[in-house]
């Protein structure tokens, strides 16, 4: 696979051949790798994990001015993007030019050599890639439901497909919990294949049905208040903490509060603060993990009015306490 980094004056920056490796991708047993770049242009660092016709790429960068990527090489693999955070424009034959925003994810399988991207200057971009040989995705998607089988027959005959060819899908909160649980899987060997794979299955499944449920839908959401939506969305994360009032929203937003609640659901099948309590929750549940901070601190930290209502709260959403899980 030949890679090419250029900059606005399409000066090279960096060049690299190197062919994907097949031979992992298709290993029985579990492979990992990680990799550092670190350039005048910025800085990288890419973790992969290959077994049995699965590839999985979870990757972080510091980006320090714009880029222009050129990739060349067809590996044939039908791809789950999610771009957790960050900014990037692809031009690629299965779905032409797409911009992917934060907390957007698709599926998308491009048969062809060449796939092209834009990333503008940024901090802290982060992506999974879980990656199926179009064999194995064969192997899963035939016989299982009507979005599965309808990509299974394009695959099948080479042709690109993208599953949402209008926009991006958002990333749930469900979506955030399976990817993060991918990140830090601590099994090894034979059960770490085992549960890495039905993690990427999981992934597969809830794509698929988002799909479905939003085709469903028939939504009546223009592109103008998609955006607007999609901004009120990105207000209620960066505010987490203190969030605006619905009036407020809608006035930052310039949607009314019907249609900011009506599009909020049909664009994230979720209320406004429905969704911003699943994030919080999301949020807590990785501190609780990680161990380093108090659980009252963390009551404190995502507005609840003691620890005994945080754990209440806790455990309705996971099913237990946030002492059991830590």
């Amino acid at each position: 696979m030949g890679i090419q980094i250029s900059n606005d004056s399409h000066e090279v920056l960096f060049r690299e051949e190197d062919l994907f490796p097949l031979e992992k991708l298709h290993s029985p047993s579990l492979i990992e790798e990680t990799q550092q770049l670190e350039r005048d242009f910025g800085e990288a660092s890419l973790r992969e994990i290959f077994f049995d016709g699965y590839h999985i790429a979870m990757g972080s960068a510091q980006i320090y001015q714009n880029l222009h990527i050129e990739s060349t090489e067809n590996i044939n693999t039908v791809s789950l993007m999610f771009l957790i955070h960050g900014q990037i424009d692809t031009d690629m034959e299965a779905a032409g030019k797409r911009r992917f925003s934060s907390l957007e994810h698709n599926l998308i399988y491009n048969p062809f050599e060449t796939e092209n991207a834009s990333v503008i200057k940024q901090n802290n971009m982060e992506m999974v890639a879980l990656n199926f040989s179009a064999e194995r995705f064969l192997e899963l998607a035939v016989n299982n439901g009507r979005v599965l089988d309808g990509l299974a027959n394009k695959v099948a005959v080479g042709k690109a497909i993208m599953l949402n060819k209008n926009s991006n899908q958002p990333i749930t909160t469900r979506m955030l919990a399976i990817l993060d649980d991918v990140k830090k899987c601590e099994f090894k060997g034979g059960l770490k294949k085992l549960y890495l794979q039905s993690k990427v299955l999981e992934l597969l499944a809830l794509q698929c049905e988002q799909y479905e449920r939003g085709t469903e839908l028939h939504s009546t959401v223009s592109k103008t208040d998609k955006e607007k939506i999609y901004h009120a969305r990105d207000i209620l994360l960066m505010q987490m903490q203190e969030p605006p009032s619905l009036q407020e929203l809608s006035r930052l937003t310039g949607l009314n509060e019907f249609k900011l609640k009506s599009g909020f659901k049909q664009v994230f099948n979720n209320t406004v603060y429905g969704y911003l309590n699943d994030h919080r929750m999301e949020h807590a549940r990785k501190l609780v993990l990680e161990g380093s901070v108090s659980l009252t601190d963390i009551a404190d930290t995502y507005g609840f009015s003691s620890i005994q209502h945080f754990s209440t709260a806790f455990k309705k959403k996971f099913g237990v306490s946030p002492v059991k899980m830590r």
